[in-house]
């Protein structure tokens, strides 16, 4: 049985007789009397009462016009479904990010993303570069965010503005920096400090120069992680400047920017070259270039 044989008789049904269906189907009422009987010659069975004015189904057909409103309602929602995945209306971006970045950069994106496309849902990995590279590479992730250039080679990318790191300390507990808004570098040599793994070795080679060694009182791989320790009171905090947006808006907390030297990072947005992409995940990245301003694309 096939689906145009489907459609046929769920229009006759429907429309209640034969001529009215044959409107409906663009056929000629002749061709869709055959069409039926073609029917219920194949199956071996009557799908219809005859000698009736007004289609009647007999209990098989009744059997039939259920089983058959189910199947077609099922190829049709199928149907829209791929060309709703396929127009980027539907279907899940996948995105690979390390932890610096995700947790500051994701959540307004994937907030206005589902605002445009409320059909599209979301599969996000945390790893450190090295790793989320790889899930790029096997085809687990779409979409890969970065603290660190990746190859032309292999894949596409476009880098965010740079921004600098800055020092986190509660308001009443460091006086770093006085009245600035900045904190020297020299500052931090008496100061239990919290760097996030990313810029740890960066950070030591800065401190090296300057003469002293650090008191690291932890390493970690969470930005969140780390503004919530400086608020218990662990020690300050060296987070990008974009961390702000985790912080809890009862002026406890401040930031000021760390320099001589000042330390810049920047953020790697890539997926895979000469790969195609799902139509969500290309106006994810769409998204992406419309709301941080890329430098490159």
């Amino acid at each position: 049985m096939e689906i145009k044989d489907m459609q046929a008789f769920y229009a006759v049904v429907e429309e209640g007789n034969i001529s009215h269906a044959a409107l409906r189907l663009d056929v000629a009422q002749p061709a869709l009397s055959r069409q039926m009987k073609r029917l219920e010659a194949s199956l071996g069975v009557q799908l219809f009462e005859r000698g009736s004015r007004r289609i009647r189904l007999t209990e098989t057909g009744r059997l039939l016009y259920a089983r058959v409103e189910t199947i077609l309602g099922m190829v049709e929602g199928t149907v829209r479904e791929i060309a709703e995945v396929g127009s980027g209306q539907a279907g899940t971006v996948r995105l690979g990010t390390v932890i610096s970045s995700g947790a500051l950069i994701l959540p307004e994106l994937m907030h206005e993303f589902h605002r445009r496309y409320p059909q599209v849902t979301f599969q996000v990995f945390e790893a450190e570069g090295t790793r989320v590279l790889e899930m790029l590479d096997s085809r687990s992730i779409e979409i890969g965010i970065t603290r660190s250039q990746v190859d032309a080679n292999f894949y596409d990318s476009f880098v965010l503005e740079n921004e600098p790191l800055v020092v986190v300390m509660d308001r009443e507990k460091s006086q770093l920096g006085g009245l600035n808004d900045s904190v020297r570098l020299v500052e931090l040599r008496e100061q239990p400090v919290i760097v996030p793994l990313r810029w740890k070795a960066p950070f030591l080679a800065h401190c090296q120069r300057a003469g002293f060694t650090p008191d690291l009182i932890c390493v970690s791989d969470s930005i969140v992680l780390d503004v919530l320790n400086v608020r218990r009171g662990l020690g300050i905090a060296l987070v990008p400047a974009s961390a702000r947006s985790l912080m809890a808006d009862d002026g406890r907390l401040v930031t000021k920017r760390l320099i001589e030297p000042e330390i810049m990072t920047h953020t790697v947005v890539s997926w895979l070259r000469n790969h195609p992409l799902p139509a969500s995940a290309r106006q994810f990245i769409g998204l992406f270039q419309e709301m941080h301003s890329p430098l490159n694309r």
